[in-house]
């Protein structure tokens, strides 16, 4: 028996297969189209964790000292760096004439403004302050020097 063929030469078998194809195909993929995926977990979403704030770290402060006296004219306006700890207690370090000063500076108690500064010189002499803070950040003070230099100190960044 001979196929019979249509028009364009194509058996009619072969077009409605196709055609019955694409309508399956179509058909399932119109019937996906409305699926979505939603997962299924009932567990709560973890809660956030709360991590203490870092402590802060210390502070350097610029200290100028101003000469007060005769004695402390000669050495001129003095330049110092303070590093605060933030905990009541710090260090210090200037250059006063061809000599250099270290130490540290203690606060009264923790919460008080007011506290002291000693320091060592490196050819014997030495400093003592005493300074008022007005916030953690800024201050004044007097400082007196071994040789009886009086210089008026001033804090801040």
């Amino acid at each position: 028996m001979t196929a019979m063929r249509n028009v364009r030469g194509v058996a009619p078998m072969r077009g409605v297969r196709r055609w019955a194809l694409g309508a399956v195909l179509a058909a399932a993929v119109a019937g996906l189209g409305g699926c979505y995926v939603v997962p299924i977990d009932h567990r709560a979403p973890p809660a956030p964790v709360a991590l203490p704030a870092p402590a802060p770290g210390p502070v350097l402060l610029s200290a100028r000292l101003y000469p007060a006296n005769d004695m402390a004219a000669r050495h001129g306006v003095v330049n110092a760096h303070v590093t605060n700890d933030l905990q009541g207690r710090g260090t210090f370090a200037a250059v006063i004439g061809a000599e250099s000063f270290a130490g540290e500076a203690t606060r009264q108690s923790q919460s008080s403004r007011e506290g002291v500064a000693n320091g060592a010189g490196n050819r014997g002499g030495y400093l003592s302050c005493q300074y008022t803070m007005n916030s953690s950040t800024q201050g004044i003070g007097r400082c007196r020097l071994h040789d009886g230099a009086a210089f008026t100190m001033h804090l801040g960044q």
